[in-house]
């Protein structure tokens, strides 16, 4: 959720999430020390959380709504200041990109635990939020209040959506790999034309961005929007595996003969 320059005649959209930013902007040190321990600290805090989480009474919501509480507050505060500062805009800088709805979801299912929206944010969050932190596009030097926000709130839903996972709360459910490429495609669509009509260019959808990106070598326009959607499915494969073995004994414990 961060206000970045683009080429695009309307403007540039807030955050782009759907591919993986070789080289960096803002001459941010890839993968160097201050990069490193960021992305170190998010599984941490995820485990942290998990900890806690194990020593409360069972079925304690506290950790899981303070932690919602902390990812809405600070929605709240990031689009009063970028609505203070006139960089919420329409159409070119809006929350159109698919980081800015994850982090939505992950608020959400961190309220209500939903099953059907934790679907979506398990993949969104692994396969999308964690590529942007891995190697983001940063429009001014770190650390600085936009690019300090952006690891801060795209962290915080990545350690979310682990530390759900790890203590139990919440699963992918069968099935939620292929709901949730479908998801991906309807929103990407939703996207993709509001980019035709207004000149916009969401999740990257009407050119590639300016840094050197994944998607440079996944082909030209417009091949590269359909080999990255056979790299998205991959991806959502290989995170639903570590689910696969445990929900199919589950399904076969349910056909014994009292079986629950």
């Amino acid at each position: 959720m961060l206000p970045k320059r683009g080429s695009m005649p309307a403007g540039a959209p807030i955050r782009s999430c759907g591919s993986v930013v070789l080289v960096t902007s803002a001459d941010f040190n890839l993968l160097g020390a201050a990069h490193l321990l960021i992305l170190a600290a998010i599984p941490l805090l995820a485990a942290i959380l998990t900890a806690i989480q194990s020593r409360l009474r069972r079925g304690s919501s506290g950790v899981r709504l303070g932690l919602g509480s902390v990812l809405l507050l600070d929605m709240v505060l990031w689009y009063g200041y970028l609505a203070a500062i006139r960089q919420l805009s329409f159409p070119g800088a809006l929350p159109l990109d698919l980081c800015d709805v994850t982090l939505f979801l992950v608020t959400l299912v961190l309220f209500n635990l939903n099953a059907a929206v934790f679907d979506l944010v398990y993949y969104f969050a692994l396969a999308g939020t964690s590529m942007a932190l891995l190697t983001p596009d940063l429009w001014e030097a770190f650390p600085s209040l936009s690019t300090v926000q952006f690891f801060a709130s795209h962290g915080l839903a990545v350690a979310a959506v682990l530390y759900l996972v790890w203590s139990g709360q919440a699963r992918p459910r069968p099935g939620s790999a292929p709901r949730t490429l479908l998801a991906l495609n309807l929103f990407a669509a939703f996207d993709f034309t509001f980019d035709a009509v207004f000149k916009t260019n969401y999740m990257y959808l009407r050119a590639k961005p300016e840094s050197l990106s994944l998607l440079n070598v996944l082909g030209p326009w417009p091949w590269y929007i359909l080999t990255s959607d056979a790299v998205a499915w991959v991806l959502f494969l290989l995170l639903y595996l570590p689910f696969r073995a445990s929900s199919r004994s589950r399904m076969a414990q349910r056909k014994r003969p009292g079986g629950q």
